[in-house]
């Protein structure tokens, strides 16, 4: 019996040294584990797979849904996890749409990342400098970026254009590969719209309506030679509509068959002649003409008109 309260401490040691190896293990374990959750984390937000394909060009296409992107990417081997991927760009603020166009990945890069330059439009290539001369009808334009943009569909362009002849700003743009026909009507159409926007009030005020100063606009784009005689051409052009004569311009052989205005904008104003329709320089003059050398002459009467054309047009 004096052995009893021996074996009672020994029992009592026995578990005090169990429940410290315990506790002991218990610690070990959710070091690993939380090592191991950081090596996943790792893995899957910020390591990229070795088989990742770099220097990979990813075209996105109008309208194209976030998981048509997040499936291309996973047979691509760019992302080992659809679902974080997806969940990435949603959360990045990318679910509603993704930019259009081409992206390049020039090195290996995670899930992250990759979700982030979606998300944000970062496409890692080029833009292609795109400049459009003022006076340029929709084929000028269409053959400027037929041989500039490779998916540019010139057939496409040319049949919605002809509607907005007139109203594409003649301007330098900035475009990436990826971008179509419709991608250049947008932008020439809206970068107008802007520009308009400026100068409605002077419109108004002119008591013409927009159509036809833009319409008077192209036509003194083409029939100036520069900034020195716009707003007088633009002066006599709008003259002879007031007294009803026709305006005769060799740009737009309809107005020597017809009286009044052009049907439609005969070309893509700049800024200068869409001002100069808007204020003409009043003058005696009806006729004008440049020689060889672009100087322009000036008639007040077409008795006059016929001796610059002798002298300056031999």
């Amino acid at each position: 019996m004096e052995n009893l309260p021996s074996s009672n401490n020994e029992s009592k040691d026995s578990t005090s040294l169990n429940k410290k190896l315990f506790f002991q293990r218990k610690r070990v374990f959710y070091f690993f584990g939380i090592i191991l959750c950081f090596v996943l984390f790792y893995f899957l937000f910020f390591s990229a797979p070795k088989s990742f394909p770099v220097g990979i060009i990813i075209n996105i296409k109008d309208g194209e849904s976030l998981r048509a992107v997040s499936k291309d990417l996973k047979t691509k081997d760019m992302i080992q996890s659809r679902a974080i991927f997806e969940t990435l760009v949603i959360t990045l603020g990318g679910e509603k749409y993704i930019a259009p166009g081409d992206y390049l990945f020039e090195n290996r890069i995670s899930i992250f990342d990759i979700a982030k330059r979606f998300a944000k439009g970062e496409r890692h290539l080029a833009p292609i400098k795109v400049t459009i001369p003022e006076g340029f009808n929709v084929e000028d334009i269409s053959k400027v970026f037929s041989d500039k943009l490779p998916k540019f569909n010139a057939e496409k362009f040319l049949a919605e254009a002809i509607k907005k002849e007139g109203y594409l700003f003649p301007d330098t743009y900035f475009f990436y590969t990826g971008d179509t026909e419709q991608n250049v009507l947008n932008a020439m159409n809206s970068n107008f719209e802007k520009k308009i926007l400026s100068i409605k009030s002077e419109i108004v005020s002119s008591g013409k309506t927009e159509k036809d100063i833009i319409i008077m606009a192209s036509l003194v784009e083409k029939e100036s030679k520069g900034d020195i005689d716009r707003d007088v051409i633009s002066g006599i052009l709008w003259h002879r509509l007031l007294i009803g004569m026709p305006l005769q311009v060799d740009s737009d052989l309809y107005t020597y068959k017809n009286k009044g205005l052009s049907l439609a904008p005969i070309c893509n104003p700049g800024m200068k002649s869409i001002e100069a329709a808007i204020h003409p320089k009043v003058s005696n003059y009806l006729y004008y003409l440049h020689d060889k050398d672009g100087n322009i002459h000036y008639a007040k009467t077409f008795e006059e008109h016929k001796l610059n054309k002798r002298k300056y047009l031999k």
